[in-house]
């Protein structure tokens, strides 16, 4: 009786590692984002923490990449290029992996606006960081969609954890900002204004006096 190597999937298990730490990368990338949108860190370490949110969305790129070209090596799956760069192409789970890339080129697109944001301008800029998160969930879905080992435990409790937390921040961000526009919106609205009052009733004058 023969046992199987498990280096024969050598390149399936290293772009399997590679997604697991581009997707946890990813996660701390969007988790130091909304902490600075909440302002949740001090004011003197503002700079040191938007220097890791930036520099750990950075990595989490390198990791995707990684992550698709170590695919290429295969030789069960052999996706070919197409296969990794065209959404919905690949014959294995074709739904999830192509969830995947459409998250990779999302994120990719959005990530990469920070240095074009003096370009977009401030408004547009903010409006397309925004769209980060989903980018992210689309990312937990590929990961818990395309993998073999979505049952075991040391996957799920990584992924359950920073869903957790990312969605916690995310729901005080969304209510943050729907709370601030309905402050906004109050505090811009025009005073109502109000009927004068009636003058008051003339006395009535007595007879005596008017004799």
């Amino acid at each position: 009786m023969t046992t199987r190597d498990p280096l024969d999937h050598g390149w399936w298990l290293a772009s399997r590692s590679a997604g697991i730490v581009a997707y946890l990368l990813l996660s701390c990338a969007v988790l130091l984002g909304l902490a600075m949108a909440l302002r949740l860190a001090p004011a003197q370490l503002r700079g040191v923490v938007r220097q890791a949110h930036e520099r750990v969305a950075l990595l989490a790129l390198g990791a995707i990449g990684a992550h698709a070209l170590l695919l290429l090596g295969d030789g069960f799956l052999r996706p070919g290029l197409s296969g990794i760069l065209v959404p919905f192409t690949m014959r294995h789970r074709l739904l999830w992996t192509g969830l995947g890339i459409l998250a990779a080129y999302l994120t990719a697109g959005l990530a990469l606006t920070f240095y074009a944001r003096r370009r977009l301008g401030p408004a547009r800029w903010r409006t397309a960081h925004r769209l980060i998160p989903a980018a992210w969930l689309l990312a937990a879905v590929h990961a818990l969609g395309a993998g073999s080992d979505t049952g075991s435990l040391w996957l799920q409790a990584p992924l359950a954890l920073t869903l957790a937390a990312g969605l916690t921040l995310l729901g005080f961000r969304l209510l943050g900002t729907a709370t601030g526009a309905g402050a906004a919106a109050v505090a811009t609205a025009p005073p109502v204004a109000t009927p004068p009052s009636p003058p008051p009733p003339r006395p009535e004058r007595l007879w005596a006096t008017d004799r």
